[in-house]
């Protein structure tokens, strides 16, 4: 699938295509870039990049909001692309393509595609208050290698939990990821940031594309010893979920039982 048939948009010329792809990749360079993985949300979008860009215009370090389209099958490509052309943006808005579904492909290939100091991401429901990078932009011009939002940490407090079942099948993801990663109480929080030549060097190495990307990439910078800062936040389940339970808890855990073990 193509980079704009996987935003939704049909064209007739292939020159147009190469264009707009090449537009899409070339981005100028910022301190920061925020990756906003997204799979049909349209409707959320709206808020959610109006709230993130009045944020980052307001902070001392330049940045950019970087959507990845994954293969949506609603609006979502539009909507973000009408959204970036919008006069008086306080912030860049850019849009690329991901055919490859799975949110760890789609964070994969937007922080791969970045020049920027410093990148990272969030989900789209924003269960993590944005203004959490602060404290995550401070801690990694200090020398953090990454910095990751925690539920579980000490300090942390969930606004709104998750439903029971959604709970329970934590608790054992957490058990599981404990004997991988070391010290680190909450891998699954959709909310981490990195100093980009840390982030690359594990990167590479990383083979999960579906929800289990979150313990490796984690474990690959253990395993290189970068310093990792986990942050408690104040946690607000959203109201929806890509994630399947069934289909997708069991992938995971069948990838996290393929992964090396951290080091002592």
């Amino acid at each position: 699938m193509d980079l704009l048939r996987s935003h939704g948009i049909h064209s007739g010329s292939k020159e147009s295509e190469a264009q707009r792809r090449t537009q899409s990749l070339r981005r100028s360079h910022v301190d920061l870039e925020v990756i906003i993985p997204a799979y049909n949300e349209a409707s959320r979008m709206p808020g959610t990049l109006r709230q993130t860009a009045d944020f980052l215009a307001a902070q001392p370090w330049s940045s950019r909001i970087v959507v990845v389209d994954n293969a949506s099958v609603d609006e979502t490509g539009p909507v973000v692309r009408k959204l970036s052309r919008e006069a008086g943006s306080p912030v860049p808005i850019s849009v690329i393509g991901c055919a490859r579904r799975g949110k760890g492909a789609a964070v994969r290939r937007g922080l791969l595609s970045g020049t920027s100091r410093f990148t990272g991401f969030f989900d789209a429901d924003m269960a993590t208050p944005v203004e959490t990078l602060a404290a995550a932009m401070s801690h990694l011009q200090h020398g953090a290698a990454a910095v990751i939002a925690s539920r579980h940490a000490p300090g942390a407090t969930l606004v709104r939990p998750q439903q029971l079942g959604r709970r329970l099948g934590g608790r054992a993801f957490r058990a599981l990821t404990r004997t991988k990663v070391k010290g680190i109480a909450d891998t699954q929080c959709g909310f981490k940031f990195f100093e980009r030549d840390a982030l690359t060097a594990a990167m590479v190495q990383c083979r999960a594309t579906g929800f289990a990307f979150d313990v490796e990439l984690l474990l690959r910078l253990q395993l290189q010893d970068a310093p990792i800062v986990e942050l408690p936040v104040a946690w607000t389940d959203g109201a929806s979920s890509s994630f399947r339970p069934l289909h997708d808890g069991v992938a995971s855990f069948a990838a996290v039982f393929q992964l090396p073990k951290s080091t002592p």
